[in-house]
């Protein structure tokens, strides 16, 4: 169980990704389970006000955009809503620093489709800048889609988490 008593110390953004069939231990060539969307929302789902980039510099000059968006996440937040959960299976929060707000789900190792609402934003328009995970996500776990759009006007995300998936968003006016 993680930050029961309050923020905590994790080191997530690692860019070699691996299904849970394809990990393995590896001195010379470490590697995270999960997606690469699943690496950049533990970055809103975790609170850790102290937060760092635990991968080799390397690896983020490869995927620019990826390392710009988990390098602007905050730490600190101004306020935090639930949006689903499931202890041990799956959650999704969303968190505001500023006039921003963030978004992050992660799942265990079962697939899953989330309707986020987010009515509780207001009215729009609202810009949505999103990784999710790819199409080949279950298989390669690298695989991530990056996606720029506006708010849907029913003010609902569908989210569809591969096996050790994730979601991770930033949204602005």
């Amino acid at each position: 169980t993680r930050m029961v008593a309050g923020p905590m110390d994790y080191t997530p953004g690692a860019t070699v990704n691996a299904t849970a069939a394809d990990f393995s231990i590896s001195w010379s060539h470490p590697m995270s389970q999960g997606t690469r969307a699943h690496q950049a929302a533990l970055y809103v789902v975790y609170e850790s006000p102290l937060q760092m980039l635990c991968d080799s510099p390397s690896h983020y000059l490869r995927t620019p955009e990826f390392t710009g968006f988990i390098a602007a996440i905050p730490t600190v937040w101004d306020e935090i809503v639930a949006l689903h959960a499931s202890a041990g299976e799956y959650v999704a929060v969303a968190r505001r620093n500023g006039d921003k707000w963030y978004i992050g789900a992660i799942t265990d190792w079962t697939g899953r489709d989330l309707e986020i609402d987010l009515s509780f934003l207001g009215a729009g328009p609202w810009q949505v800048e999103s990784f999710s995970d790819g199409v080949n996500a279950a298989r390669v776990a690298r695989d991530y889609r990056r996606e720029c759009s506006t708010l849907p006007s029913d003010g609902k995300l569908r989210v569809k988490l591969a096996p050790g998936g994730g979601f991770a968003a930033r949204i602005t006016r």
